[in-house]
């Protein structure tokens, strides 16, 4: 099972006589242990072990060294699917994201499983609809008193099984709790280094977005604590230094990887980048340095975070023995104007159930596993846990999953197992069920809704005030000839069309029937005691949580 390029740095490094050996044996990271254990291969002077106890020692490398996958998960903050270079954006600077999309697989039909950042992270980390986890509706504030339920498994709670060290960079939006009982390092997470919740979600107005002094664009929450930092789960700072933030990160990450690697530890990094969410930061390297303004000087950090991720990886030897797996959350929130991002030739964004706001861009890059080229079969972030789980032949969680594993796509350019995707809208309910249903190339909306998230548009489908619609039959759209959304199809159009209303309709049916709500843990309210505070004491809040300087 050796890679070919394996091959030949065996050839080149080692004795004749050991290369025999080790092509006998399975090892995934092959090309490291050269390098790691040089005396094993050159044992002396050009002296010669006897074959038994090379065969010995061959073996036991296989046990010492980590065997099993890197993986990285990278995921953007309402990026649109035409935010990137590599999915069309004129002018965007995203040279690393290119490079991973040239070099890996490019996902042409790639789901979120909702179009806000809450309910589509649950998703990401469960492989479950979160209308199973109960995150919904909306969003988790800063005073939540729910958040992702502790006995949902998580990818990393399933990796940590398997010996991964883990971490979790960026926002995390899954709930703080009492005393933080919701934040990662309680969801199978090593450390975790980042902010609990979306990044407006505190007063933002004296706050520097960009290097020396800009000040963020508006006015973010108000009446609640300035955005907290957190290293596990103690708060160093508050408010947050938001230049200075990413660069942080990068530091973090590469630390991780390359301190992983040199323990032979397999590793899950989970960095879910604050960017391109409103407000737009960037630190002094990024600052006017893009031709879209302020989101793409948010996007061209991003992108560099991607390339000293890569780096790392180079720089420790494993970048041929990493999974790693590029998405967003949602759609752009396109009420921002020309700061809130680009779904490109989708329709809306994000808050709707439209293609713009759960479509999104992905790569999956793994040198000499993942061949590059596009595909455009039907995958979501549900499908990301299974397809690990497969990988590392790890036991599923005993629970209703909604995922699949999609091995087939990445490693054979194969079949999808995944024909349909269901869309819930931000407030979902048991008694209206799914808005809408892709089932293979065609997509039917049992109700249409706009929303504020992406108001402001040309399409008047997508604003606030188009208000809850409902569509018997169901309007019917053929994604591949027209992924805009514009021309609903009937009859003349399609001969088989009561065929295709049908096939949807059952399984919209089936899968409403096998789908239980879970407990809304958004629903259980807030209260401003939970708030994250570095000075829990102090008095009067939110004001006084806060740092002095």
């Amino acid at each position: 099972d050796l890679p070919l390029p394996c091959y030949s740095t065996y050839l080149s490094l080692s004795p004749s006589p050991l290369f025999s050996i080790y092509q006998c044996v399975p090892l995934s990271t092959p090309c490291v242990i050269p390098a790691l254990y040089p005396s094993v291969l050159f044992a002396g002077s050009g002296s010669m072990l006897s074959p038994l106890l090379l065969l010995l020692l061959a073996l036991s490398l296989g046990v010492a060294a980590s065997s099993s996958p890197g993986l990285v998960l990278l995921l953007a903050d309402d990026l649109g699917y035409g935010d990137t270079g590599c999915f069309g954006h004129p002018s965007s600077r995203t040279p690393n994201l290119d490079r991973l999309a040239a070099e890996g697989r490019r996902f042409s039909d790639f789901y979120s499983a909702a179009s806000v950042c809450s309910p589509s992270r649950a998703a990401l980390l469960t492989g479950r609809y979160p209308t199973r986890s109960g995150v919904y509706p909306g969003v988790f504030s800063p005073g939540s008193r729910g958040g992702l339920p502790l006995n949902e498994t998580t990818i990393a709670e399933l990796l940590k099984q398997q010996g991964y060290v883990t971490a979790m960079l960026g926002k995390w939006h899954l709930g703080y709790g009492a005393n933080g009982s919701f934040l990662p390092i309680h969801q199978g997470f090593d450390h975790f280094l980042g902010v609990p919740y979306s990044h407006d979600q505190g007063p933002c107005q004296n706050l520097t977005c960009f290097p020396p002094d800009t000040r963020c664009y508006g006015t973010c929450d108000q009446g609640v604590v300035l955005l907290p930092l957190l290293k596990e789960n103690k708060i160093i700072q508050q408010p947050v230094n938001l230049p200075n933030l990413t660069p942080l990160y990068d530091h973090f990450a590469r630390d991780f990887i390359l301190r992983a690697t040199k323990q032979h530890k397999p590793f899950f990094l989970y960095y879910a980048s604050h960017h391109t969410h409103y407000p737009q930061f960037a630190s002094a390297d990024f600052t006017r340095k893009s031709k879209r303004g302020p989101v793409g000087d948010a996007l061209m950090e991003f992108d560099g975070s991607v390339g000293v991720i890569m780096q790392a990886l180079r720089d420790a030897g494993v970048e041929n023995n990493t999974l790693v797996f590029f998405t967003s959350d949602n759609g752009p929130e396109l009420m921002r104007r020309s700061r809130g991002g680009n779904a490109g030739l989708l329709k809306c964004g994000k808050g709707t159930t439209y293609e713009g706001g759960m479509r999104e861009p992905a790569i999956a890059h793994w040198p000499g596993q993942i061949a590059p080229g596009v595909t455009h079969e039907l995958a979501s972030t549900l499908d990301i846990l299974p397809t690990i789980a497969s990988l590392l032949g790890v036991k599923l969680p005993q629970v209703k999953l909604d995922g699949y594993d999609i091995r087939d796509v990445l490693f054979n350019n194969g079949k999808s197992k995944r024909e349909t995707m269901f869309y819930y809208p931000v407030f979902p309910s048991r008694e209206l069920g799914v808005f809408a249903v892709r089932y293979g190339q065609y997509k039917a909306h049992y109700f249409t809704q706009g929303s504020t998230h992406s108001d402001s548009t040309p399409d008047h489908d997508c604003h606030w005030d188009a208000l809850l619609a409902s569509h018997d039959p169901p309007l019917l759209f053929d994604l591949e000839a027209d992924p805009s959304e514009n021309y609903p199809l009937n009859s003349f159009d399609v001969p088989n069309y009561s065929q295709i209303i049908d096939a949807i309709h059952k399984e919209k049916l089936k899968f409403e029937s096998e789908m239980e709500f879970g407990e809304s843990q958004i629903d259980r309210g807030s209260d401003p005691a939970l708030e994250p505070c570095i000075d829990p004491g102090c008095s009067p809040r939110p004001g006084c949580c806060r740092q002095a300087y």
